[in-house]
């Protein structure tokens, strides 16, 4: 698809989360406030950010910084109940309004530009409306597409047509949002949007992804909505009615998930997925709610329950933000619930599950695991997590089937792939000094074989403190097996870990060796004993 991203403007709520708890739950904003994630902070204050606190630095860090920083934990469901009303006050003078995120929603430029005197006096009239309507300061930014016009409104801009390449040319790597990729960017030397742009579109898809493809069209000023969205057809639609109207919270998220969960499988039966989302209801007196939301990735069936939850707890909490502001609350309880793929890709390029990602077959697969769990217990049925460390076995970890799946330390190899040379993962991840380079091996021993490895004249192979090694290897015995030749080798690749803390300290060298049998493995040194750890294919 060609052309430029239709004109886009989207208005913007600083610190949003830390505006949302005060709406919400009377945390004053003026102070120094950080909302925390994962016991990181994701948004702070102004006032915070004057004592020196940023996103990304850990609770005990910022409150290092800030002694008197109040933490909220991170809410997504706060933030869009207390966007409601801002989003409702948009809707008040334009039409077609999609919220992008709780604190951020986006509109065509087009027609407030015409009706409100031209797209600057457009962006200050809602600028102006939603300040009077719901006491929230917020900035606009216009620019061809979305992503431009995100960062435009950042800085109160309003970016002429057909100028976003320009504009985006000189921002940073980070300003696209995606923490990995512009930290292995950096490594490579691209540092802003317009050398990112100029590389080549093919060589970006095979060396980042899918994702990095996305990204490559944002920084190049093409928003990657175009890329390959389409009307999906008309049976792709969910809807539910319900006898007993709806108006408690809890219950619209029961029927939230189940809806979304519908949804969801009806896309993938297409080898579809949902880029966009319209949320409609309509309540027992006939009213009628409309909502869209958009996400810059892949809206999974978790993500699409998510958004209806949050959109139906707006709707149906009434939420008046500030005082003054309106309530949104509906006159009567919900009693048809709509879901609308307003935006659709295909899921070309992506990486399916070992049973597939559509049909019946791993919903089959899902009720047999769990159906194994319910007879033997949960940890009966496991599945690996990648992860970060420096050896195999550290970088993998056994998940009960339908936790969640998290790494065991920080750093799972990405698709952007592992540096050989320095051990460092692909797309931002902890470089873990000391990490074995590439390939990885096919089969991690439970349990360490002992083995014995002597030179060419029959004399033990020994490493000194300073990683010198005596001879080269020449002949491996592991346990009482036969002697073994080895016909080539690396290393040694040292690992001391945990120094300062003696009880725990570790210290050893591995190498790779290769056998007359072509066999290849993974050997470690550790206090003067020899050891098998890991197989090649």
């Amino acid at each position: 698809m060609t052309g430029s991203p239709p004109r886009t403007l989207l208005l913007w709520c600083p610190d949003w989360p830390v505006l949302a708890a005060e709406i919400v739950d009377g945390v004053p904003a003026t102070g120094p406030v950080a909302v925390l994630h994962a016991n990181r902070v994701v948004a702070c204050s102004e006032r915070a950010r004057a004592e020196g606190v940023r996103r990304g630095l850990r609770k005990r860090e910022a409150q290092g910084r800030c002694p008197q920083l109040t933490v909220v934990e991170h809410d997504p469901g706060r933030d869009a109940r207390a966007f409601e009303p801002v989003v409702a006050a948009v809707e008040e003078l334009v039409a077609g309004v999609e919220v992008v995120r709780p604190g951020a929603c986006a509109v065509a430029a087009r027609g407030p530009g015409r009706y409100l005197g031209g797209e600057e006096a457009a962006a200050e009239r809602i600028i102006e409306h939603v300040a009077q309507s719901c006491l929230v300061e917020s900035q606009v930014g216009i620019a061809d597409g979305v992503f431009a016009a995100g960062l435009a409104a950042r800085a109160g801009r309003v970016v002429a047509p057909g100028g976003t390449p320009e504009f985006l040319a000189g921002l940073p790597v980070e300003a696209l949002g995606r923490s990995a990729l512009a930290d292995l960017l950096r490594r490579l030397g691209v540092r802003t949007l317009g050398e990112f742009a100029a590389l080549p579109a093919g060589d970006v898809l095979a060396r980042f992804g899918f994702d990095g493809a996305l990204a490559h069209r944002l920084a190049a000023g093409r928003d990657h909505r175009p890329l390959a969205v389409r009307q999906p057809p008309a049976d792709l639609t969910v809807t539910a009615g319900y006898d007993e109207p709806i108006d408690r919270v809890d219950a619209a998220a029961f029927a939230a998930r189940a809806l979304a969960e519908q949804l969801h499988e009806g896309l993938a039966g297409h080898g579809l997925a949902c880029t966009r989302l319209g949320i409609e209801a309509v309540t027992e007196h006939g009213q009628e709610l409309h909502r869209v939301w958009r996400h810059d990735g892949l809206l999974t069936a978790t993500a699409i329950a998510d958004r209806v939850r949050w959109q139906l707890d707006g709707w149906l909490s009434g939420s008046n933000g500030r005082t003054g502001a309106r309530p949104a609350r509906p006159t009567a309880g919900i009693i048809r619930l709509r879901l609308v793929p307003d935006g659709v890709i295909a899921q070309a390029g992506l990486q399916v599950g070992l049973w597939g990602e559509a049909g019946a077959e791993r919903e089959r697969a899902h009720r047999a695991l769990s159906r194994v769990q319910g007879i033997l217990g949960p940890e009966a049925v496991v599945t690996a997590v990648l992860g970060g460390g420096r050896s195999p076995s550290d970088q993998v970890r056994l998940v009960p089937w339908g936790d969640e799946r998290v790494p065991a330390r920080p750093g799972p190899p990405t698709a952007a792939g592992t540096d050989p040379a320095t051990g460092r993962g692909g797309g931002g991840a902890p470089p873990w000094p000391g990490r074995l380079p590439a390939p990885a091996p096919a089969v991690v021993l439970p349990s360490p074989l002992a083995a014995t490895v002597h030179d060419a004249a029959g004399e033990p192979v020994v490493i000194s403190a300073r990683l010198a090694v005596s001879a080269p290897p020449a002949r491996l015995v592991v346990g009482n097996g036969r002697p073994a030749e080895i016909v080539g080798w690396a290393g040694p690749w040292p690992v001391d870990e945990r120094w300062w803390a003696p009880v725990e300290a570790r210290r050893r060298a591995r190498f790779q060796v290769s056998l007359a049998d072509g066999a290849a493995l993974l050997l470690a040194v550790e206090a003067g004993q020899w050891l098998v750890e890991a197989i090649y294919d």
